[in-house]
């Protein structure tokens, strides 16, 4: 066997992991662009380390741990990723101000595509799913690093605490201790309603949600989105760390300081597990409809109670393979 061979199929056999490693990245950092960074390094770290692979654990689980160690470096600065809602009190329509924060003050929305390996069993889906939900997202970046790191293997990817353990280099009882601390951790912001706006795995009457709620934003008919917000719905749009609740403000805010976007159209996308769109405004200079966010939903009960403006189009339209511009006539991305 040649080295080009064995150098192929090595490059081949890291590469099966990239998706679920991003994912995992993805959970530890909370930043779209810093987990396909951690997974290049870890993946780096292999190549060059490959011929110092003994196989006593398997590649993946080897694989895991470099990543670990990555992501754990990563974290040393210790900075959180956060919504605008664990920063802020929300902000009545009257005193509402655009005020940025730097990039790595948030968390990140994601393609699914890029963090959820495919599968056939649908719990394991829908486990994978609710686990890069913003608001479950939100919940992991108020944990230590090593508590999150033992909470995504052991609940998420369901590592057995053993093999955690020898990742970490630690006990097991180490490793239960940490997992029975973010567990307390992650309960307390459930029972503050931080768990709460999350959709079920979309029904007939979800999609039927999401088709009312497109023609309500496009038309900009602030009655018909109204009907479709839940009382205590809420509105970011990060990078600003303006959060708005409630229908009343939420309409207002977009007929007056967002009135620009009417006559928008909306691009379907799969983004954190949740509905989401690819938002175009209209492009007054030179025609057509420019980029102007990507939205991501939450909906519970049959009302959209999350409603999340992601602005820096220059990152995430890229991310997400998405045209830089819609042409005039062209209601989808072809």
């Amino acid at each position: 066997m040649t080295n080009g061979t064995v150098t192929t199929e090595l490059e081949s056999a890291l590469e099966k992991h990239r998706v679920e490693l991003t994912g995992y990245c993805y959970r530890m950092l909370g930043s779209s662009f810093e987990a396909e960074d951690a997974v290049q390094d870890t993946l780096v770290r292999a190549w060059r380390s490959y011929d110092k692979f003994e196989g006593r654990s398997s590649l993946r689980s080897w694989l895991y741990r470099i990543a670990t160690n990555v992501c754990l470096d990563m974290l040393t600065a210790g900075n959180k990723r956060a919504r605008p809602m664990d920063l802020t009190d929300s902000t009545p329509l009257a005193q509402a101000a655009l005020s940025p924060r730097p990039d790595n003050t948030w968390l990140e929305p994601m393609p699914d595509a890029r963090v959820l390996p495919s599968t056939a069993d649908p719990a394991e889906a829908a486990i994978a799913k609710e686990s890069v939900r913003l608001a479950f997202m939100a919940a992991l970046q108020q944990l230590p690093p090593k508590q999150r790191a033992v909470l995504i293997l052991r609940e998420v990817l369901a590592w057995k605490a053993s093999e955690v353990a020898e990742l970490l280099g630690t006990t097991v009882a180490s490793v239960n201790s940490a997992l029975q601390r973010a567990r307390a951790t992650l309960s307390e912001r459930e029972e503050a309603g931080d768990g709460a706006a999350v959709s079920d795995p979309l029904d007939e009457e979800q999609l039927k949600l999401l088709e009312r709620y497109v023609a309500a934003f496009e038309g900009y008919d602030m009655t018909a989105l109204t009907a479709l917000l839940h009382e205590d719905a809420i509105m970011t749009m990060p990078p600003f760390d303006l959060w708005l609740s409630g229908s009343a403000d939420i309409t207002g805010f977009m007929t007056t300081l967002g009135a620009a976007c009417a006559n928008s159209r909306l691009v379907p996308v799969e983004a954190n597990g949740l509905p989401a769109f690819a938002h175009y405004k209209p492009d007054e200079e030179a025609g057509g409809f420019a980029p102007w966010a990507v939205q991501v939903l939450e909906i519970s009960d049959g009302r959209i109670t999350g409603f999340h403006c992601f602005l820096d189009t220059k990152r995430w339209f890229p991310l997400f393979d998405l045209p830089l511009r819609l042409e005039a006539e062209a209601d989808e991305v072809q």
